[in-house]
């Protein structure tokens, strides 16, 4: 591929905040994209926008075809589809928790298997899933998002073993708090308790905060083109200074020392 045609990109949740960034960052890249979305969307300036739900096979089966249609190949894939919860962990049902990995982790699963047949013919690809700095710490009133994103960070690494003798690679991108809507792909435990509405309180007022004085969106799409482009690419990328400098604690702090500081960041008394 040439400089100014890198080839084909597929980025899934496209529609608005990270996603929708990275589709105009790959665009301006040199990447004919191709974004989706669950609602009925026209295409925006470099962005041909497709509709996906990827909880649902044939959706995505679909929405794989209808590209090969268009474009003949796919050369890069961006899982960025994702929704959040917020609440205790008690607070969630077992089907609200399968509801979310069946977004956040099967539907990364369901678009890698439909895209690696034609990444294996082609003898190349890259495939670029978005993980979070909760796929290395936890994060109290956020355990199953934290747990889906957990799943990603060891899925991919697997994945990226498996795949490399095809010519294709696997990596993660690591984003912090980023400034997107809060609210948009937000969802709340389904059974709320009283006991734990103080102290979630207080977390959702927290992260709100954090949201605002997060990282631009445009510094996690720079990080997933780089991703994208790199020859010789790593499997993490953290993205932003927040991401790097939790990368770094993981690494190199005794655990009970993390444990302390990351009570103390969530305003956690006891």
């Amino acid at each position: 591929m040439s400089t100014a045609n890198k080839g084909i990109a597929l980025v899934t949740g496209a529609s608005s905040g990270i996603g929708l960034v990275t589709a105009q960052a790959l665009s301006k890249a040199g990447y004919r994209v191709f974004g989706t979305s669950r609602k009925a969307l026209g295409n925006m300036p470099g962005i041909t926008m497709l509709f996906c739900d990827v909880t649902d096979e044939a959706s995505v089966e679909a929405l794989i075809a209808e590209i090969v249609r268009q474009a003949g190949r796919i050369d890069l894939v961006v899982n960025n589809a994702g929704i959040g919860l917020l609440g205790a962990a008690e607070e969630s049902s077992i089907a609200q928790a399968q509801r979310l990995f069946d977004v956040n982790v099967f539907g990364v699963a369901r678009v890698v298997n439909a895209v690696l047949p034609m990444m294996r013919a082609q003898k190349s690809g890259r495939i670029v899933n978005m993980s979070s700095i909760l796929g290395l710490i936890p994060s109290p009133f956020n355990a199953f998002y934290a747990a889906t994103k957990h799943a990603v960070e060891g899925y991919t690494e697997s994945l990226d073993h498996e795949i490399r003798r095809f010519g294709i690679r696997a990596v993660l991108v690591e984003p912090g708090v980023t400034r997107t809507s809060f609210e948009e792909n937000l969802t709340r435990g389904d059974q709320p308790m009283t006991v734990y509405a103080a102290e979630r309180s207080a977390s959702e007022t927290l992260m709100r905060k954090w949201v605002e004085e997060g990282d631009a969106p445009e510094i996690v799409a720079k990080m997933v083109v780089k991703a994208a482009t790199n020859k010789r690419p790593r499997l993490r990328y953290s993205a932003g200074k927040q991401s790097g400098l939790v990368r770094s604690m993981r690494r190199f702090l005794p655990e009970r020392v993390v444990d302390r500081i990351l009570h103390k960041v969530n305003d956690l008394t006891s």
